[in-house]
């Protein structure tokens, strides 16, 4: 997998941020052989999603302006939203949300320790860009859940975006001050490689052996050219 991490992308000449649902509706892998069962898909899904929720929470307390502390607030809200509804289906399935949830905080947290921004701005890159890729990848793992979850998974995934939010608060951080564009594009680089490793522990690769992450390549070449067009779309090269 090391040579994900060199690729670099083809640079697009007029960035433009595309919606999530936007994305999910076009055909994707079929990933059913790496969808864990519903119980350890629901807890880590929604152990990640809180932890997400709690990184947009320290953009909040730490943004420069009330026009950002607003904007990411409302990005806050989307996020603790969806952690609320993965944790309702925890119950639905007859799980308790904490117990489900336990096994996958000791690594969760390590990867939010590693990514935590030296400021705000790269914190507020680390949401939009963690978030984005973490939120596509259990979207699409989700295709094999039973009907029913997996019909109301992807609706959770669906649903409002937090992403325009944080892109238009970095874009005028950026605009504001150029010299931050490097160092972003530094730290977005680094970004991916963790957040890959979190993605990948979901599937279950170790287990699998050299033809499981041979088949499992296309899905990471997928979310890392999601995470470019983001990157583009602040005009940042990935």
């Amino acid at each position: 997998m090391a040579h994900w991490f060199r690729r670099r992308a083809r640079r697009i000449e007029a960035p433009r941020l595309r919606p999530r649902s936007e994305d999910l509706a076009t055909p994707r892998l079929d990933l059913h052989e790496f969808t864990p069962p519903v119980g350890e898909f629901l807890g880590r899904a929604a152990y990640v999603q809180l932890m997400l929720f709690e990184n947009l929470s320290r953009a909040v307390s730490t943004a420069p302006t009330t026009a950002a502390k607003a904007a990411i607030g409302r990005a806050a809200e989307i996020s603790i939203a969806k952690h609320r509804a993965l944790a309702d289906e925890i119950t639905r399935s007859g799980g308790t949300v904490a117990e489900a949830m336990e096994p996958y905080t000791a690594a969760v947290d390590e990867f939010e320790r590693t990514t935590r921004g030296a400021d705000w701005f790269e914190t507020l890159l680390g949401c939009y860009l963690t978030s984005g890729f973490l939120e596509d990848f259990f979207a699409r793992l989700a295709v094999g859940l039973p009907a029913g979850e997996r019909e109301r998974v992807a609706a959770i995934f669906a649903s409002a975006d937090e992403e325009p939010l944080l892109a238009e608060q970095l874009r005028l951080a950026i605009a504001d001050n150029a010299r931050l564009a490097s160092r972003l594009a530094m730290w977005g680089r680094r970004l991916v490689g963790d957040t890959m490793l979190v993605a990948r522990s979901a599937l279950g690769l170790d287990h699998g052996g050299s033809s499981a992450e041979h088949r499992a390549e296309p899905v990471f070449t997928e979310l890392i050219a999601a995470h470019t067009r983001r990157m583009d779309a602040l005009g940042l090269t990935a």
